[in-house]
């Protein structure tokens, strides 16, 4: 039905594209503030609903354009897509929130979360270099296996902070009747499909238009529009003052980004792995180490390096757009 889109001209193609990310955007929110008001509803503890729903909830958009693109032939836009939010959120969403106010750092994201973030990556090239540059079904079910047990270890620490009384997330959550929650949640998913199925095809068309490959398409524009919500909410928190767990917030997203939007969509269809989606997931965990070692010397970030993350991410896609 939305097979124009690909053919439409370039004027058109570029407002559906952020038609698009207007649908992926406003869906999450909704699928999130609907799931969210049932799970709280059924006394579902609050910490879990940051923790799965609402975290899960930020890698809506990335899920159905990967998804949308694996099932439409677009293999290239999935994995660039992911790998190019992952950068982003990494170098622009916390280098930002440096920029305006210095980023506070705990010690589990330092000891535990960046680290594993680093191995999904990691495992990530491994997968797709040594599967004969595919990421297969058997790849997809691997990382939605260890998706699910990262899942469950965040649960079961969050249940323990609960139990020793910590306070937990998600507290605001505003609580609605079930039917209304229900059409939020319907509303949000239709809106999500939706998006990413226009975001794909007329980031496709753009790509054909100015003689860009897809994996350029997916590194730039896709990924940055796909890791707005993350963006929007971090400076937001920023110029509230409660960037404490926004360091930690973007790691979690980057995690995933890789073993749930990845896993489904290889796990659907096959993924085409390409050489330079080797090269960006090397740019990608030498950008991790960066900010590892920031994180672990002064047990927060500051604007100096806040900057120099912003100037690096510049670089690179500059480097993206003119190799």
């Amino acid at each position: 039905m939305l097979d124009f889109i690909e053919t439409c001209s370039l004027p058109l193609a570029i407002v559906l594209l952020v038609a698009g990310f207007v649908l992926l955007i406003k869906g999450a929110d909704s699928f999130v503030e609907g799931s969210s008001s049932i799970a709280k509803k059924f006394h579902v503890p609050s910490i879990i609903i940051g923790l799965t729903i609402v975290a899960m909830g930020t890698s809506l958009p990335e899920t159905a354009v990967s998804v949308t693109a694996s099932v439409g032939g677009n293999n290239a836009l999935a994995v660039s897509n992911a790998v190019g939010s992952n950068i982003f959120n990494l170098m622009m969403v916390i280098g930002v929130c440096a920029l305006l106010t210095p980023v506070a750092v705990q010690r589990d994201v330092v000891r535990r979360d960046i680290p594993f973030s680093v191995l999904c990556a990691i495992l990530l090239l491994v997968l797709g270099y040594l599967g004969n540059m595919t990421l297969g079904h058997l790849d997809g079910a691997l990382m939605l296996v260890l998706f699910a047990g990262f899942i469950l270890y965040m649960i079961f620490k969050a249940l323990s902070a609960k139990a020793e009384g910590a306070n937990g997330e998600a507290d605001d959550v505003k609580i609605m009747s079930v039917p209304r929650s229900l059409i939020y949640i319907v509303l949000g998913g239709v809106g999500i499909a939706l998006g990413g199925d226009v975001v794909v095809k007329s980031a496709s068309n753009i790509a054909v238009t100015f003689g860009m490959s897809q994996t350029l398409v997916g590194l730039t524009i896709v990924s940055v529009g796909t890791s707005l919500p993350e963006l929007v909410t971090s400076i937001v928190a920023a110029r509230k003052n409660e960037i404490d767990m926004a360091l930690g917030n973007a790691i979690g997203s980057n995690v995933f980004n890789i073993l749930m939007v990845l896993g489904i969509a290889s796990a659907i269809s096959p993924i085409a792995f390409l050489t330079e989606n080797i090269i960006d997931i090397g740019v990608l965990l030498a950008f991790s180490l960066l900010v590892w070692l920031f994180a672990a010397t002064k047990k927060r970030i500051g604007k100096l390096e806040g900057l120099i993350m912003a100037v690096l991410y510049v670089a690179y896609v500059v480097y993206a757009c003119i190799r």
